[in-house]
């Protein structure tokens, strides 16, 4: 069938939309989703310019924050139906050690269905011109519609705008599962975060929903770190005003907080996490690459510390999306305020405000006549 998407044909090149073709042809486990709108995460663009992981085979659909509503199911498929309302997200195969026990999350191939571009099969979906486009998270959301395994698939309720629901995908069930699936901080904890991008702000939201206090947001961004204490937190620092974090922490928090969460790929922040902690801190690792000076028994062993990497958010999204959802419709999980959404003609618009930082988190909206 014949869809319209906004296709990286080069990288780092503006996104082009095109008419391309997608085979619609379901295998048992699939459905096929008319897109509604797709969030625009940070992983978009770093792939579309080469990076961080340097897996995805430009040209390539991109998008991975996507909802819609499901217009055909495979054979086997008994969970949704046509005309259900759902968000798609992370890719995981449900075979390999880590989704036997529980946590898809931490795919064994989790690269390789994420970021390489070919269906779980090995294969391609996308044709352009005859030949094939790659792919992104067994999604590709920047499209008006998606072939997707069940197994990847959310069904929500209809009482909720569906264009607002694609970010819970990725990005803000990253954040808000950091803190409450993998950290699970107790009432009272203190917690720094250090970046107020969505991730971030999620993070501080959810830490708000646990009774952290203090909740301290850390970022360069006078106007993100007004929406931090919007959102929830108690303390805000400007580290570019500041001339020592981990200080400033500890005078906040009388000694040093019990959590760390870092969303944002800078370097030197994670060792600021580190010591903004206090003893038996933990500190959640979210953001890409960055450089570390730690020094292992001053900094972690001695205080007893624990650094960890966190994926998705340690989120099962059939779960914990639903929690989200609810907490939203509570006002207790105000997301919308990050928001701004643009048509699917405006993608490259949308790429640079998220760039420079004039919106938090862009939705784009796939036209009406799809």
């Amino acid at each position: 069938m014949e869809i319209t998407a906004a296709v990286a044909l080069k990288q780092g090149d503006p996104l082009v939309v095109k008419n391309v073709n997608l085979n619609d042809k379901l295998k048992s486990d699939e459905l096929l989703v008319k897109t509604v709108a797709s969030g625009i995460c940070g992983a978009d663009i770093q792939e579309i310019n080469g990076g961080p992981t340097g897996f995805a085979p430009i040209p390539m659909i991109m998008g991975h924050e996507g909802a819609g509503i499901v217009q055909a199911v495979g054979s086997s498929v008994t969970e949704f139906q046509k005309g259900d309302h759902v968000t798609v997200s992370y890719a995981s195969c449900g075979t390999c050690k880590q989704c036997v026990a529980g946590r898809p999350y931490a795919c064994e191939r989790m690269n390789e269905l994420n970021f390489e571009g070919k269906d779980i099969d090995g294969g391609t979906r996308y044709e352009l011109d005859g030949e094939p486009l790659s792919s992104f998270f067994q999604q590709s959301s920047f499209g008006n519609y998606m072939k997707v395994q069940a197994r990847n698939v959310v069904k929500v309720t209809k009482d909720v705008d569906l264009k607002l629901l694609g970010p819970l995908g990725c990005g803000l069930q990253t954040g808000a599962g950091t803190v409450l699936n993998d950290l699970k901080p107790e009432p009272g904890d203190g917690i720094v975060i250090f970046g107020t991008g969505t991730v971030g702000l999620a993070a501080i939201m959810a830490a708000k929903v646990a009774h952290c206090d203090p909740i301290i947001a850390v970022d360069v961004v006078d106007s993100r770190l007004d929406m931090a204490l919007e959102l929830g937190a108690t303390n805000v620092i400007n580290s570019k005003k500041t001339p020592d974090v981990p200080v400033e922490v500890n005078k906040i928090s009388a000694g040093g907080v019990e959590f760390g969460v870092v969303s944002a790929g800078v370097n030197g922040l994670a060792e600021n996490a580190v010591r903004s902690t206090g003893i038996y801190g933990q500190i959640g690792i979210i953001g890409g690459a960055f450089e570390g000076n730690f020094n292992i028994a001053q900094d972690i062993l001695i205080p007893a510390r624990t650094v960890r990497g966190v994926l998705q958010g340690s989120s099962l999204p059939k779960l914990f999306i639903p929690k989200l959802i609810k907490l939203y419709q509570d006002g207790q999980f105000p997301f919308d305020k990050l928001v701004k959404f643009y048509d699917l003609a405006d993608v490259n618009e949308a790429i640079e405000d998220s760039k420079s930082g004039k919106v938090i988190k862009p939705i784009l909206v796939m036209p009406e006549n799809n």
